[in-house]
């Protein structure tokens, strides 16, 4: 019995060590990006851009179809959600498979702009502390607004904007609710659901996308039965 406590304490200070290292490499790694260009300057890139669409130009539609699918409490929780973590953790281990990564929106804004698409545990790590500095600096809409312009569509198209006139021929404040759900579709795998790569697998896409508009209120079943 002393034996098995003495493991389990060892395990614990092991434990305890292992994630302390790790989380001074991925904060002096995010640090390190940060010296390189501020983050106010990377952001500012972003805003900067010829087309870039603010918050208050995005239809509602489009809003609302990108956080039911993105992240449903995207207005509920910080930089983190601990609670959609210990979902995708949970989902991953019955599954035996990485099926969900629990990734809020601000933490897609800092991967999209800060620090690269690279699948690696220390960039996840710097992730987080690049979310809670935006979280820090600047509001849900404006970070909403970083995300959707700087998120990758398929086709050549980055930015709501480009996706927007690319697939559709019009801005998006005209979007409607058929092609606004098609889109918020798009970023999560952009070389399988964007509709000139494969139309059936977009299609299916956008029912997800519209069921979970449906499931969080934002349209009625009979709104998202006309489009499905």
């Amino acid at each position: 019995m002393k034996v098995l406590k003495k493991l389990l304490i060892i395990l614990f200070v092991l434990l305890l060590v292992s994630g302390t290292v790790i989380l001074i490499i991925g904060y002096s790694n995010y640090s390190g990006l940060i010296r390189e260009e501020s983050l106010v300057s990377r952001m500012n890139d972003v805003s900067n851009m010829e087309n870039f669409v603010p918050y208050s130009e995005l239809p509602e539609n489009y809003i609302n179809a990108v956080i039911a699918v993105e992240d449903h409490r995207y207005y509920d929780h910080g930089a983190i959600d601990i609670i959609g973590i210990g979902r995708a953790l949970y989902t991953n281990l019955i599954n035996f498979e990485l099926q969900e990564g629990g990734s809020t929106i601000t933490q897609q804004v800092a991967k999209n702009v800060i620090l690269g698409q690279d699948q690696t545990f220390i960039r996840k790590i710097s992730e987080i502390f690049a979310a809670f500095d935006l979280e820090n600096n600047y509001s849900k809409e404006e970070i909403l607004a970083f995300y959707v312009n700087s998120a990758y569509f398929g086709d050549g198209y980055y930015g709501i904007y480009d996706a927007s006139m690319g697939y559709y021929n019009k801005e998006p404040k005209d979007l409607n609710l058929d092609e606004a759900s098609m889109l918020a579709g798009v970023p999560n795998a952009p070389s399988v659901y964007a509709p000139t790569v494969n139309p059936d697998l977009a299609k299916q896409r956008q029912r997800h996308v519209l069921n979970k508009m449906v499931e969080y209120g934002y349209i009625t079943q009979e709104e998202a039965d006309m489009i499905i």
